[in-house]
């Protein structure tokens, strides 16, 4: 009775876990992207003039964590401000000070989730200054599209720019 009772428990998180899972598989594949970019490489901009408004490497890594920063930075200490002010270029302009700012923002993600007790919390409304009231669940999906659609374009400036791709990673 009691195997039935602990294994009931572990199946309510099963939807938390595995939104758990792909957020540090998003933390993995950025931090591959900052380990095989060059320095010079960085914050260089499209070698393809006709591709208007990409992004360098650096700034989709930083804009992917900074959807991930704002979401659960709202989530833990209800500051949704955008973190773009203290994740400019100039701050984090190298590849090691960019590592540790995705360090800084998967322990604040990690932290999050440990409050998530099972999988009907992601049922309860949250209040968001940018979309109104939303389901946790709706918000965390939201999140990792948005910030999966930065990684990948980070992948795919850093393949043209230098023909790398990390491992793990399709573009």
């Amino acid at each position: 009775m009691e195997q039935t009772a602990g294994a009931h428990i572990l199946e309510q998180r099963d939807i938390v876990a595995s939104l758990d899972r792909e957020f540090a598989r998003l933390h993995f594949r950025s931090t591959a992207i900052i380990e095989s970019t060059p320095a010079s490489l960085l914050y260089q901009g499209s070698v393809q003039p006709a591709i208007t408004g990409l992004r360098s490497i650096g700034e989709n890594v930083l804009r992917s964590a900074a959807v991930i920063e704002q979401t659960f930075g709202g989530l833990t200490a209800n500051l949704w401000d955008d973190p773009f002010e203290w994740t400019l270029p100039e701050q984090l302009s190298t590849p090691s000070t960019v590592l540790a700012h995705l360090l800084e923002v998967e322990e604040t993600r990690k932290h999050a989730f440990t409050s998530f007790t099972d999988d009907s919390c992601l049922l309860k409304s949250i209040a968001t200054p940018a979309d109104g009231l939303v389901s946790l669940i709706e918000l965390l999906l939201r999140t990792l599209l948005r910030a999966a659609h930065y990684q990948s374009r980070a992948a795919a400036a850093l393949n043209a720019l230098s023909g790398i791709s990390p491992s793990g990673l399709i573009i």
